[in-house]
Parts: C-alpha cells; structure tokens; sequence
C-alpha cells in the first residue's frame, strides 16, 4: 500500500515539474550565459516548435552536452566529462519508441520528449526503490515511507527533471544497494556497475559491496564458532574468507569496468585518432574553433594528457575545463554558492553527528562488531539502526569530497542523487519533532492526522499522504517541520524557474 502512495505522490510531482518548468520558460526570459550552445545544423520539422515550448527548459545547461551526444556522439574533448549511459537511453528512445514521430520531430525534437519521458519514468523508479531500500535499511515503515515521499520533492527536483543523469543515477543505485541488502550480490553489482555508467561517482558504491559481505562473513564466522569444532570450524572459516575475497575481488572489477572502458575509449578517440575534421559539418567545427574546443583529428597532434603515465580524460577535463580540485572554490566570490549548498551540508552533518552520538560505541568499531550486551538487545528500527552506519559513512565522505574538492553548488544534486541520508535525517526529524504527525492526538484543537483519512461514507483512504496532509495545516506546524519543508519546497520551485532560464543554480 506504501509503494502505491509514493508512485502517487511521484507521478503528481513529476506531472507538476514538466508544467511549471514549461510555464515558468514561457514567461521568464532566457539569461544570456556562457553556456554549451551548439548550432542545429538539423532542419526543423512540424511539431519541434511545440516540443521546444512545452520541454526547452529541460535542455539548458549540462542538458545541453547529453542532448548533443545523444545526437552527435563525442565530438568534443570536454563532452567526455558526461558519461554515455543516459545519452544511450536517450537516443534508444528516440530511435524506437518515439520512431513514428520522426515524421514530424528532428532527432532533436525527439530526443528532447524522450528526455521528458525517460527522466519521469526513471524518477518514479528511483522513488520506488529508494522506498524498498529504506524498508530493509531502516526497518521502519513510516520513517521509509515519509523519506520516499520527502524524496519526491527534492531539492534537486529540476535535475531530476531535465536531461541530467541524475533520475538514473538514483534509480539504479537504490536499486543496486536494496539487492545487495537482500543478498543478491551479483545482480547488486550489475546494477551497481551500470550506474557507474552513468556517473563517475558511481566508483564509490564499491564500498558498499566491500562492507556489507564483510558484515555476512563477520557474523557467520561468529555463528560457527558456537556450533562447529576442530578440523570444520578450520575449513568453514576458510570457505567464507575465500567467498568473501573473490566477491570484493569480481564486484569490484564488475563496477569498475564502465569508467574504465570509457576512459580508455576516450584515450583512443584523442590519442590515436582515426577521424578528419573534413568529416564534420562545418559549423560544429566552426564552434570548436571560436570556443577553443579540442576534437579528435587524425592529421593534428595528439593532446598533452596522453603522454602522462595515468592519461585519464575524465581528470583532465575535471581539471583543465571546470577547474575542479582540493579548495579550489575556496574564494570570497564563491559565498553565495557556498549559502546555497549549506542546507544540503546542514543535513549531511546533522545525520553524521545525530548518529555518533547516538551510537558511539559502534561508530569506533566501524559497525563490523557490537558489544555482548547490544548483540542480546533486539536493534532498534529508524535512523539510529545499525544497518545505517554504512550509509552515513558514505554520505559523510560524499560531503567532505564535495565541499574541498568540487564546485559546492553541486553539492545538492550530488547528494540527493546518490545517498537516502537526507532524506532519512529528515524525515527522523519530522517524526521526532512534528506533533500532527505523531499517534497520539496533538495539542492543536481540531487538528488530527491519522494513519488513515476516513471519507464521510466511513471508509478508509489507502492513499494518505503525511506529507501533502501536513501542508495545508503549515501554520500549526513546529519549527523544524516549517524549515525543511520549506527548504524542499523553495528549491523545488526555484530549481525550475532559475535553471529552465539559463539562470545560475545548483
């Protein structure tokens, strides 16, 4: 019943982003910025107008290099910071389930649809599969449920909308992460492995597959030890070990494998290349030569990233282009992306320190081990289970990388994509601190939410929201419930209306 209300609460967001995003274009001006324009050296067909008015929005920013590669491939050196899974789908879309209308959309026109349509799909799976991971994480339904539905009005809602590969980023790692918590350790690292297709950060759910087998291996060599002996007790914790090495050993390779094949792939392409810029229509050349655009061309010289003994493109183009490295956007003129970025930061700490301190103890023994007095208590269901532990050490390191060593306006979408920490803290602290959510009535007169609305014919509402049910009652609501709704909220709106306009955001 809890699925069916975040599909719900999903589907209805997702429909109101793709309305807003295309009222708010329509009336707001485009601001002039120096961002990634390619000419269309495609002619317009029919109906590309209109998809360009209702979905334009969803192209503007780093939107525009998917776009591009999804029709073009990689044709410039700094296209290759945006790995290829989503422009895949993207381009898969077009070429299939959107073919009938290649009679009055451009490749263009349908691969902008295809963004609207893909990136709405992969954000209700991603809700879906944040709500089943947060089930077996948190053995909680209701702090499962209110972090689902909390999710489906991110912060990095517009990201989650345009054409970013941030939805299927989401949608694979939650869903890699709750097969790998149920045991499917293959199909975990599959899934895993794909999502490093999509995002380089993806590298780091490695850690994942390397602590939660080692917590399995840990716990059955504990059980062995009581009931077996000798020779056995020798050979099943030499069985476990071998098993847990060869997993971490495969696992790894098997998440790795698709930056790596995209670095070297890029390593080719520039290094060894095979292309004349004869090939290329001339406009496209004309715009690498006015921005400075390397490209690959077999009668020019090879770049001087190839000759390094590591020639990574992906860290050059971090480096060279976006100016990417450790306190780099340490500068006064950065402030205001700093206070834009604090919110998210805010949570990611309050989730670090609320867990240490709630769990000292095991903290310092990584999670790997409890003390004999613990082990016989039955572990406590919500956000300080220890099953979370691993997950708030991810989100913490996610953090410390984003703030020293990344632009730190990123830092919002990059951890609402790829960690349920804020939202798990969140919604902790709305159970902890909002009295309309709590059983028990509440000291505000006529003010009641139940688990379930009853209709005037007396029969129960399988649908409650708390989330959209505590709105209307705003006025009553504590102070922590008013200051992260509103934080969701504010930049689930303004995402839409700044970024859909060329207008700096996050």
């Amino acid at each position: 019943m809890d699925v069916r209300v975040v599909l719900h609460f999903a589907i209805v967001t997702r429909a109101l982003s793709l309305l807003l995003q295309a009222l708010l274009n329509a009336a707001i001006p485009d601001h002039e910025a120096d961002a990634f324009r390619p000419p269309r050296v495609e002619e317009p067909l029919y109906l590309d107008s209109a998809v360009e008015w209702c979905f334009g929005g969803l192209s503007h920013w780093d939107a525009e290099h998917y776009l591009f590669i999804a029709e073009r491939g990689y044709l410039y050196e700094h296209n290759f910071a945006f790995f290829p899974l989503l422009p895949v789908i993207l381009r898969g879309l077009a070429e299939t389930l959107l073919w009938p209308l290649s009679g009055w959309l451009s490749v263009r026109g349908r691969l902008l649809l295809a963004v609207a349509v893909g990136n709405s799909a992969l954000f209700l799976l991603s809700a879906v599969a944040l709500y089943a991971m947060s089930r077996v994480v948190l053995q909680d339904r209701r702090l499962a449920l209110l972090s689902s539905l909390l999710y489906c009005l991110t912060p990095a809602n517009v990201f989650m909308t345009s054409g970013y590969s941030e939805s299927l980023f989401a949608a694979l790692t939650f869903g890699g992460l709750f097969l790998l918590e149920k045991g499917f350790t293959f199909r975990a690292c599959l899934a895993l492995g794909i999502a490093t297709a999509a995002r380089s950060n993806g590298l780091v759910n490695i850690g994942f597959l390397l602590y939660l087998p080692s917590l399995n291996a840990l716990s059955q060599i504990r059980a062995y030890r009581t009931t077996t002996t000798g020779r056995g007790k020798a050979l099943r914790y030499a069985w476990v070990v071998a098993r847990l090495l060869v997993t971490s050993l495969l696992g790894t390779g098997l998440i790795a494998l698709p930056f790596c094949a995209f670095q070297y792939y890029g390593y080719r392409t520039f290094c060894t290349p095979s292309t004349a810029l004869e090939r290329v229509p001339p406009a496209l050349v004309s715009l690498a030569r006015r921005k400075g655009y390397r490209m690959p061309d077999e009668n020019g010289p090879p770049p001087l990233w190839c000759m390094r003994p590591l020639p990574l493109l992906y860290s050059h183009i971090q480096d060279v282009y976006w100016d990417v490295g450790f306190l780099r956007y340490f500068e006064l003129k950065q402030i205001p992306n700093f206070l834009l970025a604090l919110p998210m930061a805010s949570l990611g700490i309050m989730a670090a320190y609320a867990y240490y301190q709630a769990n000292p103890d095991m903290c310092l023994r990584l999670g790997l081990w409890e003390s004999a007095r613990r082990r016989l208590d039955k572990p406590t269901p919500g956000f300080f289970n220890p099953k979370v532990f691993v997950y708030v050490v991810h989100s913490t390191a996610l953090l410390i990388f984003g703030t020293l060593c990344m632009h730190v306006q990123v830092l919002t979408r990059f951890l609402a994509s790829s960690t349920p920490v804020p939202f798990w803290i969140s919604a902790h602290l709305l159970l902890l601190n909002e009295p309309l959510l709590h059983r028990r009535k509440t000291s505000v007169p006529n003010v009641q939410l139940r688990a379930h609305d009853t209709s005037r014919s007396g029969a129960t509402n399988p649908l409650h929201n708390p989330v959209s049910a505590l709105l209307p009652h705003w006025r009553n609501c504590s102070a922590t419930t008013q200051c992260i709704l509103g934080y969701f909220l504010s930049y689930w709106v303004l995402g839409l209306a700044l970024h859909c306009n060329f207008l700096p955001w996050t």
